[in-house]
């Protein structure tokens, strides 16, 4: 395992939120450099490289958290970022390589607890969590101030991770998050930190479906060096084929944003499970031509968006508009296989934040989520935030995350960890 330096923490956090909504993850990076080669015989999990990111104070972290328009008041303490590059595995199990940014407190004892946030949807690699602008997002240095070691997953194909994203393959997003944790916890150790067991997992968007799914297969005993302790996702599509498909036809979501999340799906699950032979027997033209080079990972959100139409009857030829919203065959398995992640019974605290003015994943994905838990016999708390927006959902969850963790932590304090 190796170790670099990087520029100082401070200079690189941005008031953005972390890259996380569709159109705020506009960072002017530039590309980070190829990963290193995994050695065939790492297991999953390996720490391979640490890359210092730079330490920012106390008083930065509240100026950066309150200029992002998130209530600061669980800052405690200053906080320091790492990139970390471990061993993980492919949606087909073969072995690769994939980045995260780990976030400690410069104070708050020797034994954390960890949150693992987990990022919205981004196309473009360097604006993933440990690559962009801002060394972390906003979720998680709050998160880090208030006493927490905090893992933020870039998944696969984007951060240094080679390839390209396989976006919403929800598996290989959960086994990067948990390979993650495995790394994060040789990380923490060898500056002195010790992982307790308990993980908060929450996560924005696309990473609110993950964390889910993330906190499913811990409580299956995925890692069991990790349990977990509380779920706290934040605006997350959990019913992808009962809610958040038909809500890009029906109006719910707004255009642009439909449209560009439809792209990618449809482009990164047909790299996986092909779905149509020719991007032609999707896509109209002129997009058919663009879309699976739009989305190689080296675009930024924006220059996708502009090369997109603006509605779904633009973008999609006539079989594929009207397959869409009646999915048989390949496309409804790829949607089984990555829906559902709300089908279980957890036993720890659950929240689930949402707003009815969310134009991206709209409410009825979290009305269907908590429907589904109580169906299994779990409850969740929903919180919901009006009329904010997908961004305003985000950075309301943020601040009430952050209070709630620190209540459990204490109720949590003196007991077995």
């Amino acid at each position: 395992m190796t170790e670099t330096a990087a520029p100082t923490a401070a200079a690189r956090i941005s008031a953005v939120a972390g890259a996380a909504a569709l159109l705020l993850s506009l960072s002017a990076a530039p590309a980070p450099a190829a990963p290193p080669t995994t050695p065939p015989t790492a297991p999953r999990g390996t720490l391979l490289s640490v890359t210092p990111l730079g330490h920012a104070s106390r008083a930065d972290v509240v100026r950066i958290v309150s200029g992002a328009g998130v209530d600061a008041a669980a800052a405690r303490h200053g906080t320091d970022s790492y990139r970390l590059t471990y061993a993980t595995i492919t949606p087909f199990g073969a072995p690769t390589t994939a980045s995260a940014l780990l976030v400690l407190p410069d104070g708050g004892g020797d034994r954390l607890s960890t949150v693992s946030e987990t990022h919205g949807t981004i196309a473009y690699r360097g604006s993933a969590p440990s690559t962009g602008d801002d060394s972390s997002d906003i979720g998680a240095l709050l998160y880090a101030s208030g006493g927490r070691a905090v893992v933020a997953p870039d998944y696969l194909g984007l951060g240094t991770g080679p390839g390209t994203h396989p976006y919403v393959d929800t598996a290989s997003s959960v086994s990067a998050s948990v390979d993650a944790l495995r790394a994060a916890r040789t990380a923490a150790g060898d500056r002195g930190r010790r992982l307790t067991a308990d993980v908060y997992a929450t996560g924005f968007s696309q990473g609110g479906q993950v964390a889910m799914a993330l906190g499913r297969e811990l409580a299956r005993g995925a890692e069991p060096r990790f349990r977990l302790r509380a779920l706290a996702p934040v605006a997350g599509p959990y019913d992808i084929e009962g809610q958040e498909l038909p809500a890009i036809f029906d109006g719910r979501v707004k255009g642009r944003s439909g449209v560009f999340y439809l792209t990618y799906f449809l482009v990164a699950q047909n790299r996986l499970w092909p779905l149509y032979a020719d991007p032609r027997d999707a896509f109209r033209a002129p997009y058919a031509d663009r879309v699976e080079g739009l989305f190689d990972g080296e675009h930024r959100n924006r220059e996708i968006v502009e090369q997109l139409p603006g509605s779904v009857e633009e973008l999609l030829t006539a079989e594929w508009y009207e397959r869409l919203q009646h999915p048989t065959g390949a496309l409804a398995e790829v949607l089984r296989r990555n829906d559902g992640v709300c089908a279980w019974a957890p036993r720890v605290p659950v929240r689930l934040h949402t707003a009815r003015g969310d134009q991206d994943v709209p409410i009825g994905n979290t009305v269907s989520c908590a429907k589904t838990l109580a169906e299994r016999g779990a409850h969740a708390t929903v919180l919901s935030y009006g009329d904010s927006d997908h961004h305003g959902t985000y950075q309301r969850a943020v601040a009430s995350n952050a209070r709630w963790f620190a209540r459990l932590d204490q109720f949590r304090s003196g007991q077995p960890r």
